[in-house]
C-alpha cells in the first residue's frame, strides 16, 4: 500500500461509472490501496449530494464540473477532481484554481486505440463491411450498392497531431496516402515521415477525407460549419473520434443532404452526455438530430468507444491511480501535461 505519507486510506469517487470501470480500476488499486465508490449517475449540481466526504472524485468526459458542482465539492473537503480522460473542456479550470482544488487528467492512454478505431470507420465507410455482414447473413451475396474506393493515394487532411493525430498519420501513410495537416505546432517527427503542414483552408480544400484530433476549445469549437463545409470537395469523407462539438451537426445534416459530405463517421456527439454509455434500445430517443443522422445510409455512429481497449483501459487506471496518490502527497506529477490545476 502506498500511502506511507497519508495517515487514512483515502476515498475515491467514481461518477459515470460502467462495470468495465469498476473492474480495471479495482484490479489496479491494488498497488495503490484506496477506498472507491463507484456510482453511475453523471456528476453534476444534484448527483454531488451522492457522496458526503470524500478526498477525490474521479469524473469521465460528459460529468459537469462547473463552478456549482466546485462549490459543493470544496465543501464536501474533496482536494483532487481525476479525470479519467484526456478532455477537460467540462471541468471550469477556473473555480477550481479559485479554491484549490488540484485537477489531473490522463493525456495519453494508447493513443493508437482512437487512432485504429479512426481508420476502422474510415475502412467500413468505405468498404460498406457492415452492410456486407448484414447482407450475407441473410444469404444476399450480391455486390451492388458496396462499391468502395482505394484509399492508397487519396489525399487525407488532419487536424490536429497531438499523440492521437501523430497515431493516425502513421496509419494513414501506410496505407499510401499523401498526408495533409493542420496544427498550431507541427510534429518534426512527421514532417520526417512527409506530413505536408498546411492551412486549415488547404486541408479543406484540398482532402478527400478529413480527420479531426485536436481539443475542443473556443477556438475549435464547430471548426466543421457551414463555411468550411462550402470548401470542401463534394464527396469528401469527415471522422470525428475526438469531440463532438468540433462539428455544427445541423451544418452537416446539411452537406450530407446536398451530396457535399459523402461519407460521415462519428465516435462523439455533441448531446452524447443523453445518450452514450447507456442502453436506449427500449426508449423513445427525442434527439432528432442524432436520429436524422443515423438515417443517413452514408454515416456510421459509434458510441464513444474509440478508446475502448484493454491496453487503454489499463493506462488508465493505472495514470489516474498515480495521479491522485501523487497530488494527495503533494509530490510532483512524472507526466506534467495531466496536472492542469
Amino acid at each position: 500500500m502506498k500511502q506511507d505519507e497519508l495517515t487514512q486510506i483515502p476515498k475515491v469517487a467514481f461518477f459515470s461509472t460502467q462495470a468495465y470501470d469498476k473492474t480495471f480500476f479495482e484490479k489496479y488499486n491494488s498497488d495503490f490501496g484506496y477506498e472507491l465508490d463507484f456510482f453511475e449517475s453523471q456528476l453534476n449540481e444534484q448527483t454531488v449530494k451522492l457522496i458526503a466526504t470524500t478526498d477525490v472524485v474521479c469524473v469521465f468526459v460528459n460529468d459537469i464540473v462547473n463552478q456549482s458542482v466546485i462549490e459543493q465539492l470544496v465543501e464536501k473537503k474533496v482536494k483532487v477532481i481525476a479525470l479519467r480522460c484526456a478532455g477537460f473542456n467540462n471541468v471550469d479550470l477556473e473555480a477550481a484554481k479559485k479554491y484549490n482544488l488540484k485537477v489531473c487528467r490522463v493525456p495519453a492512454y494508447s493513443p493508437e486505440a482512437v487512432a485504429e478505431h479512426a481508420m476502422a470507420m474510415i475502412l467500413t465507410l468505405n468498404r460498406k463491411t457492415h452492410k456486407a455482414y448484414n447482407r450475407v447473413r441473410e444469404q444476399n451475396f450480391s455486390l451492388n450498392g458496396l462499391l468502395g474506393f482505394d484509399l492508397h493515394g487519396k489525399t487525407v487532411g488532419i487536424i490536429g497531431t497531438g499523440n492521437i493525430g501523430k497515431a493516425f498519420a502513421k496509419i494513414v501513410k501506410g496505407f499510401g496516402c499523401k498526408v495533409l495537416a493542420f496544427d498550431l505546432v507541427p510534429n518534426e517527427e512527421l514532417v520526417d515521415l512527409g506530413v505536408n503542414y498546411v492551412s486549415l483552408e488547404t486541408i479543406f480544400k484540398e482532402s478527400n477525407i478529413i480527420s479531426l484530433h485536436c481539443p475542443l476549445n473556443d477556438t475549435t469549437k464547430y471548426i466543421i460549419n457551414e463555411k468550411s463545409l462550402s470548401l470542401m470537395q463534394d464527396n469528401v469523407m469527415l471522422i470525428n473520434t475526438s469531440r463532438g462539438a468540433l462539428i455544427q451537426t445541423l451544418d452537416v445534416i446539411h452537406a450530407l443532404k446536398r451530396g457535399k459530405v459523402g461519407y460521415l463517421g462519428i465516435d462523439v456527439y455533441e448531446q452524447e452526455d443523453k445518450l452514450f454509455f447507456k442502453d436506449h434500445s427500449e426508449d423513445i430517443i427525442e434527439d432528432d438530430q442524432i436520429q436524422r443522422l443515423m438515417s443517413f445510409p452514408n454515416v456510421l455512429v459509434t458510441a464513444h468507444q474509440a478508446f475502448f481497449t484493454n491496453e487503454a483501459l489499463s493506462q488508465i487506471a493505472i495514470t489516474t491511480l498515480s495521479n491522485i496518490e501523487s497530488l494527495l502527497a503533494k509530490k510532483e506529477i512524472d507526466n506534467k501535461a495531466a496536472l492542469l490545476v
